[in-house]
């Protein structure tokens, strides 16, 4: 590209940012304007337009806001206030929008548990959370009966009952939330309870994986929320009349904070669904006209896999946001579903740098045009010792064009939206996330954790994730939680944990290599029922390795880069591989035969 071309092409680039840039920086965290009033806003100007519909259910903006009004008061009379903590396990329905607006109206800082947790990861989070009380969803008693009740005596349950599970075996002591929410009051709180709260403060913890260890939790200020959404909404240009389809859980960040906050900012509506369906997904687009929706890049791989239908372009779509869509996928989706707009976001629930790819370049996750007007920066990283590289002078090394690095972003002064690391309840985590002195003396940035790459143009192109955490389906998982929870299986001295690049598939899939115990052999069945019983099923390793020794240093640290290049090839390991069947139910040992190839992994 000549000078002329690459500066006009720049320029373009710069003023497509200036919208979400605008749209970032109008909250202030010091605006007494909450998330509370916005709601109450919508109700007001939107009152008998859809916000949500569910099943064969919907409720307008005017609805949905009584619905919360009712959780607002019982939360008044529970003396709960500014500052409170109030956990939340359930899964994807109404009840979940419904319970964290409410409390948002009181100043209460809703704590969203992932679902799919189990056991002692569980209980990491209740102790970490610091909530008085517990909603829980009567479709996740099975999921909370796995925590020992020791680590949530102290907390007040109420158990919100599900259409799936509408007669559950109670847990004594614990309430029935829907017969409480009964006797209260659907009218607005008076405002005068949030004269003390300010955009800035906490409104939900949402917990993410670090680089290591168990879930963190992020803290999401009602300024981030309305950024977030906002921001999303001006890429888009949502209006009144469109209806976003939300199939991603609403424990997490894209689906549970970006989608109802562009609803909130716009006017328009959201379509819920408890969980994504490749099969179902195009007949739901229909049915509720369906304009964009917020994606990830597995979401597209099953959606491609898919046999091919003479209706496959037959929906009202336009635009579809999200992360993780590969390069290898991104024209044939396009292309098959003739889907005008992709918009690849990249970031983080807790980050304070962002890349958006607003020019529809095939693969990319978004560029930087000129790097005076962005935080963010791609620095040199040894992923063989897991540390930055740096000069003679001990500061950081740029990556040029075609070089992989860790993308950081500059803390700095923020006025407003989403360009402030508003860190962990933890401080210790917070600090660990933070690199110094990487360009100058004294500067500080947030390490994304993610390794990226550039073109001459300053388009991003992401890699994959450091370190012992890695993606796969969607979700980050962490080797060292893992480990913990395989290593109560009995007969197991030591296990190992990494990820494996498979063909045709994103990210990287999990791969234990284990040392058993002498004169213990690997029953398979039952160690796959233990991993059904201990962990999500995206954690659960797809490969094992059977090791006649820990791979260890001197000083006494996993070895993980060989077994990684190594991977589960038979004919490069001699030690006896295992590979997850579903649909047996157990390990088979990994043949030739059985290699996966592409989504045959997942079955």
């Amino acid at each position: 590209m000549n000078g002329i071309n690459d500066l006009f092409s720049r320029f373009v680039s710069q003023y497509r940012l200036a919208t979400v840039i605008y749209r970032n920086l109008r909250h202030k965290p010091n605006s007494q304007k909450t998330i509370g009033d916005l709601i109450e806003e919508r109700a007001d100007k939107n009152s008998d337009d859809t916000f949500l519909f569910f099943e064969d259910r919907k409720f307008t903006f005017s609805e949905f806001n009584t619905r919360a009004n009712r959780v607002a008061h019982w939360a008044k009379n529970e003396g709960l206030g500014k500052g409170s903590v109030v956990a939340l396990l359930m899964g994807n329905r109404p009840e979940f929008i419904f319970t964290w607006a409410g409390l948002s109206k009181l100043g209460i800082i809703t704590s969203f548990i992932n679902t799919g947790i189990k056991t002692r990861g569980l209980e990491y989070v209740f102790e970490t959370a610091g909530a008085t009380h517990l909603i829980l969803g009567s479709e996740c008693l099975e999921t909370f009966n796995t925590v020992d009740k020791n680590i949530v005596s102290g907390m007040k349950i109420s158990v919100w009952l599900d259409t799936i599970n509408s007669s559950p075996e109670i847990p004594e002591g614990v309430v029935i939330f829907d017969n409480v929410l009964q006797d209260m009051p659907d009218t607005n709180p008076d405002r005068d309870i949030r004269n003390n709260l300010v955009a800035g403060d906490d409104m939900l913890y949402i917990f993410t994986s670090g680089t290591t260890g168990y879930p963190k939790a992020t803290h999401m200020s009602h300024m981030r929320f309305f950024a977030s959404g906002d921001a999303m909404a001006g890429v888009a240009k949502y209006r009144t009349g469109d209806v976003l389809y939300d199939a991603l859980p609403l424990y997490h960040g894209a689906g549970g904070v970006v989608v109802p906050s562009c609803a909130l900012n716009t006017g328009c509506a959201m379509t819920l669904t408890r969980k994504f369906s490749a099969s179902r997904f195009w007949d739901d687009c229909r049915k509720y006209d369906i304009t964009g929706f917020q994606y990830v890049g597995e979401f597209c791989r099953y959606l491609l896999n898919q046999p091919e239908k003479p209706n496959d372009r037959d929906h009202k779509v336009r635009i579809i946001i999200g992360a993780g869509l590969r390069p290898e996928l991104w024209e044939r989706f396009q292309n098959r579903f003739g889907i005008k707009r992709i918009v690849e976001i990249f970031g983080s629930t807790e980050g304070n740098t962002a890349l958006a790819n607003l020019d529809n370049k095939a693969g990319s996750i978004g560029r930087i045009p000129f790097y005076k007007l962005h935080n963010g920066d791609l620095v040199r990283f040894d992923t063989a010792t897991g540390e930055h590289v740096r000069e003679g002078n001990g500061f950081c090394i740029r990556c040029k064009p075609g070089e992989v690095g860790e993308f950081i972003g500059k803390l700095r002064q923020e006025k407003g939206g989403i360009g402030k690391f508003e860190g962990y309840t933890s401080e210790e985590e917070t600090q660990k996330k933070i690199i110094r002195d990487v360009f100058e003396k004294g500067d500080a940035w947030f390490r994304t954790g993610d390794l990226l790459r550039r073109d001459e143009d300053d388009y991003f192109y992401f890699i994959d994730r450091i370190g012992d955490t890695f993606r796969w389906k969607s979700e980050n998982v962490s080797t060292q939680e893992v480990a913990e929870q395989i290593s109560g299986f009995p007969g197991i001295d030591f296990i190992n944990v990494y990820g494996v690049e498979v063909p045709g598939e994103e990210g990287r899939a999990g791969m234990a290599a284990i040392v058993l115990s002498d004169g213990t052999g690997f029953d398979a069945r039952e160690f796959y029922q233990y991993t059904e019983e201990h962990l999500p099923s995206y954690a659960a390793p797809v490969f094992i390795r059977i090791r006649m020794e820990a791979d260890m240093t001197g000083t006494f640290k996993l070895r993980k880069v060989n077994l990684r290049e190594e991977g589960y090839d038979p004919d490069m390991v001699s030690d006896p591989l295992f590979i997850r069947s579903k649909k047996e139910k157990t390990y088979l040992p990994l043949t030739k035969e059985r290699m996966p190839i592409g989504s045959q992994v997942s079955e």
